[in-house]
């Protein structure tokens, strides 16, 4: 045992030196690359100058003159017209890509070939989901029973059943309203069948407002009988039957449920002008993603990278035919 121990040290002093000395290296290699690299700014500065000045100066150019806008609307598809919403997206979509002008024109938009993206997508909402109806918590529950929720609300077929839906689409330069987005939505509302749809929808509406003021005008008519002071004495022992059998709760609470509902229908009434009515939308966003109003900043290190690039080549091809000759 004693006598493997001076070989088992001098071995560890051997590893430790080993690696004393390649960190050495290591280092010194650093430093040698970087002197090296400070001789050849030295020596090239006014090459580097100049390539950094034509970078600055065409990245500039080009971020002024290449600038690409977002604009988003936010719409409500009403009666039930959503699958028709997205299939009409996907038709202004496929007539992008393929640089169909003449149809992006018929439809009304002004600079067409500006035009360069447009999709469709819902705004994720699961509460007012959930709420609208008690069908849609339940069913919602069942289907996160054998998937992740987050998946759930996400997926294409749950999604289409949120009430609001993003409509991005991407120009070239500066638009407004007049020129997209009213083109775009009388595009989409230009339907001779949800036209009618809409009609009937709110003669329904109408129609059910109409009745909901008659009960509770009938309502008012109940109750004022009990306030009225000529009628108290003639109906003294039906008030003692109410109190019994305190029916008038149930008729206070239909009443303020029927005004309640007829504050919604008022405020639905509102949306229903449209099939696909505009909530919102914001114009003229510049979009900076990618390389987009970055290129006075990359094209002068593109330039100076591909200028070293090609010494570095030259510099290799020269070592190697040198080394080959050898």
């Amino acid at each position: 045992m004693s006598t493997n121990a001076p070989g088992k040290a001098e071995n560890q002093e051997v590893d430790l030196s080993m690696i004393s000395k390649g960190i050495g290296n290591f280092f010194q290699n650093i430093g040698t690359l970087l002197f090296k690299a400070i001789q050849f700014i030295i020596k090239h500065i006014i090459v580097i100058l100049i390539l950094f000045v034509i970078g600055v100066g065409l990245g500039l150019y080009l971020d002024k003159n290449n600038k690409t806008y977002d604009h988003q609307i936010i719409v409500q598809p009403n009666f039930g017209s959503t699958d028709y919403l997205y299939a009409k997206i996907d038709l202004i979509e496929s007539k992008i890509k393929e640089r169909d002008t003449l149809f992006l024109k018929a439809i009304g938009i002004q600079d067409a070939e500006m035009l360069s993206k447009i999709e469709i997508k819902p705004v994720i909402d699961v509460y007012r989901f959930i709420n609208t109806s008690e069908q849609n918590f339940e069913l919602l529950k069942l289907m996160a029973e054998d998937s992740d929720i987050k998946k759930i609300v996400e997926e294409k077929p749950t999604s289409k059943n949120y009430p609001y839906h993003l409509i991005s689409f991407r120009t070239k330069k500066v638009t407004n309203a007049n020129k997209t987005i009213a083109p775009l939505l009388n595009f989409l509302n230009n339907s001779a069948f949800y036209t009618k749809i809409q009609k009937e929808y709110v003669n329904n509406e109408m129609v059910k407002m109409k009745a909901n003021e008659l009960t509770i005008a009938q309502i008012d008519g109940f109750l004022n009988s009990f306030t009225n002071p000529s009628n108290q004495n003639a109906k003294n022992d039906k008030l003692v039957y109410y109190n019994e059998n305190s029916p008038l709760n149930d008729v206070i609470e239909t009443k303020d449920k029927l005004i309640k509902e007829q504050g919604n229908l008022r405020i639905d009434l509102v949306g229903l002008d449209k099939i696909i009515k505009e909530n919102s939308s914001t114009l003229n966003t510049e979009n900076n993603e990618s390389i987009n109003g970055k290129l006075k900043l990359i094209l002068p290190l593109l330039f100076i990278l591909i200028y070293i690039s090609i010494f570095g080549f030259i510099g290799f091809y020269k070592n190697q035919k040198a080394i080959s000759k050898q």
